[in-house]
């Protein structure tokens, strides 16, 4: 019966409580000859291609297009479309470069992410070993259709969810799939029950990574009917969030359209109360609301993410959009995968028992120990053992073995041994290789004269072999064993993985019946993946900054347990409800407040699903958290696209992963995470710093005009010294406050509030209290000029219009912490500020010397006692602020 007459064939569910021979038939194929070319065309044309959902890469014109998505963008193509109303094409051309300038930044930034993340797309691996027509082919794996047969070799990537037919001993590691950390064992026999994909042994999936053995296997779902395509379907379903920054960005243009129409509205009713020209003071109005729009705040914001976003390049971490830099400062929880991320993602000796003796660490600051184990002919024996063994290859220049051979050669080396020479001297005369039924492996070796049979494997294979054990150098009964049983459990419990040594001596090989009979127990070695060295330092910083870490994986809670207390996630002397099992976690919808209150205390989730994963980061969202999570596999894919900021790894990540999250770090190392968020947070805080300074500046500018108009004064500034303002004595320092370092003690201070605003209430009465300082300079040098010195309006003009410049540069020295010295901080620190000021003035030196520029700005020559006057009301302005700020306490 051919596939064209079983078009409503669904894929076959729950496939690993089928037997193989039912699995075939069902799926009509053919375990020795696999399909034929026209029945794959059929299937895939009925299946589609064995691909998930792919947005491909990000369309140029789509990435420029949102850069126009900004609110204070559009306030300023308003403000461009007013000026050019009322003949203002100097202002007008000016915000429309502003803003074209911050396109283009924005744009190229992006494009440049989304270059380096296409690079990675294409490092994933696209064929695979199929059998068809009884050929053994190497197809793209997108080619693949429920029915083929594929051929399974250590090294390769499972391409589809496959039922094993037959197998050699193979292992395969389904960290990125499920979590667990340890290879897992497959068989090819029938299960029954409802199982976890963990559970399913004789299953193989999409995505996950063959580690030892071969095996043939059946396609039984290919695409979105993967148990990868399935968490996929579930990464769609998480919404994107909008990133914090984002948000708070937009709440700041509402509340400047709403301060803008209220200033101009105010301007354009007391000047007609007063009598004025109705048109006249509608076109003051509107060009004062003008003014007060902060043209440098989008292009200052955007080069500062950029600079941000370079610096972070630089040290590895690919920032797929801008706001995302920022986001990363503001995370006050942070959610991270186990397995390759606080951990090395390879099995290392973590401990080893023999003879009475216990090393639980055996790798110690000093390796003291080293030379007190080699004086232990037992340990010396469990050594040897380990080496010969062995199916290391260790002639090649890269390595290859199973992950626990490889560790047991590495711990070897570490102990001063030299594997390559025992082998060499120790000749291996014959084999029986792991197998999965047996649990253990034996190899017969020539040694000095003798015959050594040496036995590695699963403990209770081992010691059922065992009638001795090898104790102070010499051979005992073995009559403890339930002691050494004990030991294994309190070990595994912990999540180490156990492996036994056991050996012989004979005169001559010993008969294949009795080779296994009469072994001596050595002792056992236990495995661990390892936390990462640098993990716990930074951890430590996390917590002085306010900042909790939350390990979410689907490890063994024993082995979750154990590396969350060695990088202080978990403290030593934690509470139980510290920790919890996945199992225990119910339907999230109904949970009661105090079971939400008891989960936002767990340090440890183990056991956890992608679902559970991606409730958790909801959770923390609903409760006012900004999360931050970090992962590689495939089951924390919804997770990475619901957080505030997924972050995924670039080397080990999967394509899946990258995708969803918004920064890749290209060195896989969770330090890297503490480099960025560090400088998040410095951005963020220079970013309120030029906020604060445009706006009292802009705000000193409207009060000045307004009130001088009010008085009957000459007015303080003429449009286009507005745009002069606005273009240089703005911009610039502005522009050097967003590249600032900031604070060294930055990573010390709690995180701000998720809910507050860019701009907060002490923050608002920052800006008003710089704003009026600066308006009390312009118009106290006004009146003296106006009345006591009874100057013209054009040098009364001129001296309040460069006291306002002065004012302005001065006010970049306002925005430090009230708590930090006046004279030594991250303003009066960072070169840009300086760098700032002189070209402020050189910029406005020019503007006075170059005779076209000066006729434009209205500049007249002004004497050395008007020059000393526009000084010192301007030291005016920035005496006032400070004694304000330090006595009422407001900033």
């Amino acid at each position: 019966m051919r596939f064209d007459k079983l078009t409503e064939e669904k894929m076959i569910l729950r496939p690993f409580l089928l037997a193989t021979e039912e699995i075939v038939g069902r799926l009509r194929s053919d375990a020795d000859l696999g399909l034929d070319a026209r029945e794959v065309k059929l299937r895939l044309d009925h299946y589609g291609r064995n691909e998930l959902p792919h947005k491909g890469p990000k369309k140029k014109w789509r990435i420029l297009f949102d850069q126009f998505l900004d609110p204070i963008k559009y306030i300023l193509i308003v403000a461009a479309i007013l000026s050019f109303s009322f003949t203002e094409f100097l202002e007008g051309i000016a915000i429309l470069v502003v803003i074209l300038i911050t396109v283009l930044i924005g744009f190229f930034m992006e494009l440049q992410a989304e270059h380096s993340l296409e690079a990675l797309r294409r490092m994933g691996q696209s064929v695979t070993n199929v059998l068809r027509e009884g050929k053994l082919l190497r197809v793209k794996a997108s080619l693949l259709v429920p029915g083929d047969i594929i051929i399974l070799e250590a090294g390769d990537i499972v391409s589809a969810d496959a039922r094993l037919l037959s197998q050699e001993n193979i292992t395969v590691t389904e960290a990125s799939l499920t979590g667990e950390s340890i290879p897992i064992e497959k068989i090819t026999e029938a299960l029954s029950g409802s199982l976890a994909i963990g559970e399913q042994s004789n299953m193989v999936f999409k995505g996950t990574l063959v580690t030892r053995g071969m095996a043939k296997a059946i396609v039984v779902a290919t695409g979105i009917h993967t148990e990868l395509g399935k968490i996929h379907q579930m990464g769609l379903e998480a919404k994107e969030e909008i990133t914090p920054f984002e948000k708070k960005l937009n709440q700041l243009s509402i509340w400047l359209i709403w301060l803008t129409l209220l200033l101009a509205t105010l301007v354009m009713v007391t000047g007609y109360v007063r009598g004025g020209d109705p048109l006249l003071m509608v076109q003051t109005a509107i060009a004062l609301a003008v003014a007060a729009i902060p043209e440098g705040l989008p292009i200052v914001a955007t080069i500062a993410l950029a600079r941000g976003m370079l610096r972070l390049s630089k040290r590895k971490v690919i920032i797929k959009k801008l706001e995302a830099v920022q986001t990363l400062g503001a995370t006050n929880i942070i959610c991270t995968d186990k397995t390759g991320t606080l951990t090395e993602n390879k099995m290392n000796v973590h401990a080893v028992v023999f003879g009475g003796r216990e090393v639980l660490k055996v790798r110690d600051k000093n390796n003291a120990f080293i030379d007190s184990l080699r004086d232990s002919d037992v340990f010396n024996q469990m050594v040897m053992t380990s080496i010969l063994c062995n199916d290391v290859i260790l002639n090649a220049q890269k390595r290859h073995g199973d992950e626990i051979d490889l560790a047991l050669i590495e711990f070897a080396e570490f102990a001063g041994y030299d594997p390559v020479a025992i082998q060499k001297n120790n000749p291996e005369k014959m084999e029986l290789a792991f197998d999965n039924e047996v649990k253990m492996m034996t190899t017969v070796n020539q040694q000095n004269g003798s015959i050594t049979i040496n036995t590695k494997g699963a403990f209770e294979s081992v010691v059922d072999c065992c009638d001795t054990i090898l104790k102070d150098g010499t051979i005992k009964p073995f009559t403890n064993k339930n002691e050494w049983v004990q030991l294994v459990d309190v070990l595994a419990s912990q999540g180490l993985r156990i492996l036994a040594t056991a050996f012989k001596k004979e005169e001559k090989p010993p008969e294949l019946d009795k080779l296994l009979s009469g072994l001596t127990f050595i002792g056992i070695v236990a495995f661990i993946d390892p936390a990462r060295k640098d993990v716990k330092s930074t951890i430590e910083i996390y917590k002085k900054a306010g900042i909790r870490v939350v390990m979410m994986t689907g490890d063994h809670p024993g082995t979750a347990k154990k590396i969350a207390e060695e990088i202080g996630i978990l403290e030593p002397h934690y509470a139980s409800d510290k920790l919890f099992h996945g199992r225990d976690l119910h339907n999230f919808k109904n949970l009661s407040k105090a079971e939400i209150i008891k989960l936002l205390n767990v340090n440890v989730f183990a056991r956890v699903t992608p679902r559970q994963k991606l409730d958790l980061v909801r959770m923390y969202q609903h409760n006012n958290h900004i999360v931050g999570m970090i992962g590689d596999g495939i089951n924390d894919v919804p997770a990475l696209k619901k957080a505030d900021i997924g972050i995924a790894m670039g080397i080990r990540g999967t394509e899946a992963a990258r995708e969803a999250a918004d920064i890749i770090l290209m060195d896989d190392k969770f330090t890297t995470t503490e480099i960025s968020i560090r400088q998040g947070r410095a951005i963020y805080q220079n970013i309120r710093q030029f906020i604060v300074y445009l706006l009292s500046s802009n705000l000193a500018e409207i009060i000045s005009v307004g009130l001088a108009a009010l008085m009957n004064l000459p007015s303080p500034l003429l449009p286009l010294q507005i745009l002069f303002l606005n273009l240089i004595t703005d911009i610039f320092p502005a522009l050097a406050l967003g590249l600032g370092k900031g604070e060294k003690d930055i990573m010390k201070l709690p995180p701000r509030k998720p809910d507050e605003p860019i701009m907060t209430r002490n923050l608002w009465y920052s800006t008003i209290v710089y704003g009026l300082s600066i308006t009390t300079a312009v118009l106290g040098i006004t009146l003296y000029a106006h009345y006591v010195l009874a100057l013209s309006s054009d040098v009364i003009n001129n001296m309040a219009f460069y006291t306002l410049i002065f004012a302005q540069l001065l006010n970049i020295f306002n925005m430090p912490r009230r708590q930090l010295s006046f004279f030594k901080n991250e303003v009066t620190s960072n070169v840009w500020v300086w760098a700032a000021i002189l070209l402020c003035v050189i910029l406005t030196l020019l503007a006075y010397v170059i005779p076209a520029v000066s006729r434009v700005l209205y500049l007249v020559p002004l004497t050395g006692e008007q020059t000393g006057l526009i000084v010192l009301f301007g030291f005016v302005a920035l005496v006032m602020a400070q004694i304000i700020k330090r006595l009422v306490r407001v900033f």
